[in-house]
């Protein structure tokens, strides 16, 4: 651990700052401040040297961030949540994006949620898949406890594709995207479109010690995605070049996704309190946590830019 603090808040003195970033997923457009901020120096601009690390699972970013080899981490807010319920000192400092990205898509003869009563749908096994699931159905009026759900892990892509399932749960930033490109019809389900308010889906998170003993080096870190951010929005074509490579990605697919996700980029790392009470009393509502989580210990609003 003290290996790990110290590359990250080292003193400027030497050059900037050494800041070890986990992805929370596969290189994509939700991550546009990021690959903005590494673009034409702009980290450097802010006195840190972002070094992004990409997962080989969605839980990667937290295990790195725990263990010490990453100083940064992207986190879905409700394994935030999760990772906070069951000890951990996490903090989220910004939100790389400013509504929910989870939602129910389902194949072109499904159109609205309640008609998913008696079908199959695909969920991944997280549990904030359910929550999803049954804000949407019972918020079309339909009946949650009818659904047929099975795991398909994170294959929402091609179960659909197969039709072996009716619908599934995923971001409509990235596998809704997707699926357009390949010229699948889908009804696109969105989570805060059927009860759910507009919480930051992605969080920007640090361990409360790092925080404590590197606040100067995070909070320039953030002035830098923010920076990151506002590049990407008004010239993406750099951005969408460099998360291609690093994703390994179709560039006119990273440039569907930027073009779909760019109204939830902004503001820009924006923390506001009112969406984060929101989040916490939906994560209980609907049984991804147990108890109201305390908003105040979980983020730290003051630094955003």
């Amino acid at each position: 651990m003290a290996l790990a603090l110290a590359g990250c808040g080292g003193g400027r003195q030497g050059g900037p700052d050494r800041v070890r970033l986990a992805l929370d997923f596969t290189p994509n457009a939700a991550h546009a401040g990021i690959y903005g901020a590494t673009q034409a120096g702009r980290d450097r601009a802010r006195g840190v040297r972002l070094e992004i690390r990409q997962p080989s699972a969605s839980t990667d970013s937290l295990k790195l961030l725990t263990t010490g080899r990453a100083d940064l981490a992207i986190l879905d807010i409700h394994d935030l949540g999760l990772a906070r319920e069951r000890g951990e000192d996490l903090v989220g400092v910004g939100a790389l994006v400013q509504r929910p990205l989870a939602a129910v898509i389902a194949g072109r003869d499904v159109r609205r949620p309640r008609e998913l009563e008696g079908r199959r749908v695909g969920v991944t096994g997280l549990p904030s898949d359910d929550a999803v699931l049954r804000s949407v159905v019972d918020g079309d009026g339909g009946r949650f406890a009818r659904v047929r759900r099975v795991t398909i892990g994170f294959s929402a892509v091609p179960s659909l594709v197969a039709r072996k399932v009716a619908a599934a749960t995923a971001f409509w930033s990235v596998e809704g995207v997707t699926l357009r490109a390949r010229g699948v019809p889908t009804h696109e389900f969105r989570v805060d479109d059927f009860g759910a308010p507009r919480y930051p889906e992605l969080v920007v998170v640090t361990t409360r010690r790092e925080l404590h003993a590197h606040r100067d080096t995070v909070a320039r870190t953030l002035r830098a995605l923010a920076d990151g951010t506002r590049a990407a929005l008004r010239d993406p074509a750099p951005v969408v070049q460099a998360i291609a490579r690093a994703g390994q990605a179709e560039t006119a697919l990273v440039r569907s996704e930027l073009a779909a996700i760019r109204p939830a980029l902004s503001p820009p790392l924006a923390l506001e309190s009112r969406a984060l009470n929101g989040w916490a009393d939906f994560d209980v509502r609907f049984g991804i946590l147990r108890r109201p989580p305390d908003v105040g210990r979980a983020f730290d609003t003051s630094l955003v830019p």
